[in-house]
């Protein structure tokens, strides 16, 4: 399979009967960019957000692990999870899109129903990460790859874990790198997995982990990223009935067990959220995000901490979050470590600009890893504002001052698409360039923006 992109929601239209899983091809919809238009007035919105990605795609996999039919409510249905649901499908497990959006998933038991094939996971970086580890439970040979820019992300991390464990991966092209070709055979042990770079190498072990023929031990090497993902992980498996135990800091073991399938309802994505809520921080209004509150799972919930601190009110109640910007538009410079939600800190950045003083962020020196170089990009794209921006190696430090118009280059990433988007709310002539790119999580974000103020 070549690195172009074989139809879907990035590439040409479906057009194939039932395999479009309920996501429209919009691409074709978008302009080449998008003026985003000042708000005439602070919102004071209540909204609801999709289901949370994280959640929708770790809940997809191990629905198709189970025994028995899932009902996933409330997923998200975007680009990301397309190419997962996809790749389930070519796999051989039964996957519907059914009425109201929901999601139902044929479970093999812990095996793969087609001895060997070929799925490719478009720029989804969970279904990268978490379909190698399943893969090791069918037969093989299996190959899986991605667009030119996955084949750019590191992935020796999750293949040196899972060849520990008695996986046979090699690599196809690069070394290091997609695609891979992946053989059946997870044996089970101990396995020492460096996650400095990404959780999901972790979470892509635990999620095939309790298949395995024997117990898992993984012991986690160096720092961990983007912690709070990995208790996404545990908690979604909890769901479908297998335990993680923690032996020790740092270790985590899974006994043999096979999933049970059940119907389970995704909650909203936390990440999403954060741009509605910090159109309110910007413009000193109030929104409301329904059925995202306390007991969630999400650490990209705590981004309203953050937001807490640049002055904001925030409340998280039990089935929602309202965030009310300050009355005089006064926002309040931070200096915060965003390791653990580092899916907001372009978010944040788009904010840093408008604030009383600097704002400094570290701790992210991963997300030079993801769909692009985000501090690189973030910090590009800032200074095309007018905005003074210092990269440093984990992180970014910015200093207020007049913002002007400016067109914005997106990188294919949807998070800088989402979050300099933010700053048209107050400032006029901000273009997005390639807005498509937003379909990867939120495909009608522009839409949902212009609604807070009643456009």
């Amino acid at each position: 399979m070549s690195g172009t992109t074989p139809g879907g929601p990035a590439g040409v239209p479906l057009g194939v009967p039932g395999r479009d899983f309920g996501v429209k091809d919009v691409r074709g919809e978008f302009p080449e960019r998008i003026e985003v238009p000042p708000l005439e007035r602070p919102p004071d919105a209540t909204v609801r957000v999709p289901g949370s990605k994280s959640v929708t795609n770790r809940a997809l996999v191990i629905a198709a692990l189970a025994e028995g039919r899932t009902t996933l409510l409330n997923p998200l249905l975007s680009d990301d999870s397309f190419w997962l649901m996809k790749s389930l499908s070519d796999l051989g497990f039964p996957v519907e899109v059914v009425e109201g959006g929901h999601v139902t998933v044929g479970g093999g038991a812990g095996k793969i129903p087609r001895p060997s094939g070929e799925v490719f996971v478009g720029n989804a970086g969970t279904a990268a990460r978490f379909l190698p580890g399943a893969l090791t439970l069918g037969e093989g040979p299996y190959r899986i790859d991605g667009v030119p820019r996955m084949r750019e992300r590191p992935i020796s991390d999750l293949v040196d874990a899972l060849g520990q464990l008695g996986a046979r991966i090699e690599y196809a092209g690069e070394e290091g790198r997609f695609p891979l070709v992946v053989r059946g055979g997870l044996r089970g042990g101990r396995a020492v997995v460096r996650s400095a770079k990404s959780s999901q190498f972790l979470s892509g072990v635990l999620i095939s982990a309790p298949a395995a023929r024997e117990p898992v031990t993984l012991a986690v090497e160096g720092d961990l990223v983007s912690k709070p993902y990995v208790g996404i992980t545990t908690a979604v498996m909890r769901a479908f009935g297998v335990e993680v135990g923690r032996p020790s800091e740092g270790e985590f073991y899974v006994e043999p067990a096979t999933y049970r399938a059940t119907d389970y309802a995704v909650e909203p994505d936390a990440s999403g959220a954060s741009y509605f809520f910090a159109a309110a921080a910007l413009t000193g209004g109030r929104v409301r995000v329904e059925g995202l509150g306390q007991g969630s799972s999400q650490g990209d919930l705590r981004f309203t901490e953050v937001l807490r601190r640049m002055g904001c009110s925030v409340e998280v109640a039990e089935g929602y979050t309202e965030v009310r910007g300050p009355e005089n538009g006064d926002l309040k410079g931070v200096a915060v470590d965003m390791n653990e939600i580092s899916d907001t800190f372009i978010t944040l950045a788009a904010l840093a600009p408008f604030a009383s003083s600097p704002t400094t962020i570290t701790g992210i020196e991963h997300t030079r890893y993801q769909e692009t170089d985000r501090i690189h990009a973030v910090a590009t794209e800032l200074e095309r504002l007018g905005v003074e921006a210092r990269e440093s190696r984990d992180g970014i430090h910015i200093i207020p001052g007049p913002v002007r118009a400016a067109e914005i280059e997106t990188y294919e990433d949807h998070r800088i698409a989402m979050s300099f988007a933010l700053v048209g709310l107050v400032r006029p002539g901000i273009g997005i360039k390639d807005p498509a790119c937003v379909t990867k999580t939120l495909p009608d974000y522009f839409r949902r923006l212009a609604a807070l103020g009643g456009g």
